[in-house]
Parts: C-alpha cells; sequence; structure tokens
C-alpha cells in the first residue's frame, strides 16, 4: 500500500480538513504500452481490488496486472488507511469531495487520461461524478448497480443502519445485518439460507445476520460506516448543475451501464435513466440470485458483457 498526503481541503459541506493521507495501491507497472485502469471501491471495500472484485482483476481475470495498470485509491471517510484531521468529529463527505481526492492523487501520479473507469454502488457514484467533473480524462466508463441521485428508499435503509450505530456495544453488528437486506432479496435468503428439518430456534438465516455482522465487526469502525453511508446519500448529479440530465449529458466517456434485475436498492430503472441521458452509453441487464451483491459476484457475466462493448477489451 502507498500513501499520498495532500494539502488542507474545504469540503463540500464547508468543513476544512487537514493533513490529508489517501492510501491507494497500483497493480502492475506504469509503461507507455498499458492502459490506465482506475476502480473507486463501494463502502466497505479498500483499495485492494483484486481480493474483493475478484474474478474480474487479478491474474487470468479480464483486468490483470501483466496487461494493465490498476489503480484504486481508499476513499476519504474509510478506515482503510486514508485519515485526515478535521474541525468537526464527523464531517459530511460528499462523492465530489471523493473525487476530488481521487484527481489530485491522479495528477501526483502524472495520469494524463484514464483509459477505463470502473465502480459499482458507492464506487460507480463516483466514477460518474468524475466523469461529469472531468469528461475529457475518461476514455471508457463502466457502472454497475449505481443510480445519479441516491432514492429515499436508499437514504432510509442508510439512516436505518445509521440508527443502529447508536444502539449500543453491538451496533454495527445490526447496521449490518440492516444493509444485508438490502443487499439480497426474499429469494437469495430462500435460497442460500433455508432450514430443510423442523425447528423452533437457530435458524440459519438467523446465523448467517449475526455471522456477517460480527466479521464486519472485527474489519470496520462505526465512524466510517456512519460518514461513508451519509457519503451515499449525497449522491445528486445534478446539484448545483441545473439538472441531472444536464450532467449526465456532460459525459464524453464510451460507457457500458448494467443493472441487475434482483437488486432491491438500485433497482434497474436507475440504470436504464443513467444509459439513456448519457449520449454514448449502452444499458446491458443480468439476471442474479444475489440482488445488489451481484455486482460483486457475477463477475463472469459482467467480464463478458465488457468485452462485448469495449474493443480495446478484446484484444
Amino acid at each position: 500500500m502507498k500513501h499520498f498526503k495532500t494539502e488542507d481541503f474545504v469540503l463540500e459541506s464547508g468543513t476544512k480538513i487537514s493533513d490529508v493521507n489517501i492510501a491507494y495501491q497500483i497493480f502492475g507497472d506504469f509503461s507507455p504500452s498499458k492502459k490506465i485502469v482506475w476502480v473507486c471501491h463501494a463502502l466497505t471495500a479498500n483499495s485492494d481490488v483484486e481480493d474483493w472484485w475478484n474474478g474480474l482483476f487479478g491474474k487470468n481475470n479480464l483486468f490483470n496486472s501483466e496487461k494493465y495498470t490498476i489503480i484504486c485509491a481508499n476513499i476519504l471517510g474509510s478506515c482503510y488507511g486514508t485519515s485526515f484531521k478535521s474541525e468537526e468529529n464527523l464531517p459530511i463527505i460528499s462523492i465530489r469531495d471523493m473525487v476530488e481526492m481521487h484527481q489530485r492523487l491522479a495528477d501526483f501520479l502524472e495520469i494524463s487520461k484514464i483509459d477505463f473507469l470502473l465502480g459499482g454502488s458507492l464506487g460507480g457514484m463516483q466514477a460518474l461524478e468524475w466523469s461529469v467533473t472531468n469528461p475529457d480524462f475518461i476514455k471508457n466508463l463502466f457502472v454497475i448497480a449505481t443510480n445519479a441521485k441516491h432514492s429515499p428508499w436508499g437514504i432510509a435503509f442508510n439512516e436505518a443502519q445509521r440508527m443502529a450505530l447508536h444502539s449500543g456495544e453491538n451496533g454495527i453488528e445490526a447496521a449490518r445485518a440492516i444493509a444485508l437486506l438490502s443487499y439480497r432479496n426474499y429469494e437469495t435468503f430462500n435460497e442460500t439460507q433455508k432450514d430443510d428439518e423442523e425447528k423452533l430456534n437457530h435458524f440459519r438465516a438467523s446465523s448467517y445476520q449475526n455471522y456477517q455482522g460480527e466479521k464486519l465487526k472485527k474489519r470496520f469502525t462505526n465512524e466510517s460506516y456512519w460518514m461513508l453511508s451519509k457519503s451515499m446519500d449525497t449522491q445528486n448529479l445534478g446539484r448545483n448543475r441545473t439538472s441531472i440530465e444536464n450532467a449526465l449529458s456532460k459525459i464524453k466517456a464510451k460507457t457500458l451501464v448494467i443493472g441487475i434485475e434482483s437488486d432491491l436498492l438500485f433497482p434497474v430503472s436507475e440504470q436504464k435513466y443513467l444509459a439513456k441521458n448519457i449520449k454514448n452509453a449502452k444499458f446491458e441487464i443480468i439476471k442474479s440470485l444475489y440482488g445488489h451483491d451481484g455486482f460483486l459476484l457475477e463477475t463472469e457475466k459482467i467480464s463478458e458483457l465488457l468485452k462485448n462493448h469495449f474493443e480495446d477489451l478484446k484484444s
């Protein structure tokens, strides 16, 4: 893991942060023959894209470091190596603030353009914002299971999780359990957590929720959970840009937008809207048992759609 220190910064909310230290990873080396692939990660992920998006990134996968220079930066507000000092204990960090840090890092690395910018969920929000903010910088764009403005439904789920965070010692575990209900769906749990034998207690679904909560508690912090869920709520590409449609029309990158048929948190209507309003965009839909989490798990289907859409990935 590498670190980039940057100057003081005033967040979109007006709060000043200082001693900003961005953690990032580069997979592969910089070479004139290699295209730059930049990945924006989702809420509880980190800069190790070969770990959390394995199947799409890594050896023998579509994006591998032998062929591409792959960069992933830990986002502002995350607990995986990125840090800062703030006038407020838990400042509101917008998606635009995150993108400003990405751009500063890209400038520091002397990157003149990004050949492929990718992101899912919260990562997709960043990728869209960056493509609007600096359209000439992004050549090809891929987003999945994301939106142009976070919905009242999504904000309500996030608020329920933040309420859980304040509930005591097991707050983050309860928050994660709530989140899982939005990441998966009825069919997911019915297929993977169904009890065959007759029971009165100790159901598989209950054990699964507790296990996932305990697992997150060991690797994440309440503070980052709170800040990043708030960041997701700020997503609105149209803020101070006349309209969302006007903002999306600024994107110049050749774009692939994928929706997941069973996604409850980011329904496919949101991805159809993106593709409709981005000039050079194509919309695809995939079927998945895993709902929103399909963007992490259906890597074989995603890889095929990427290769079919982007000529540069076929060679």
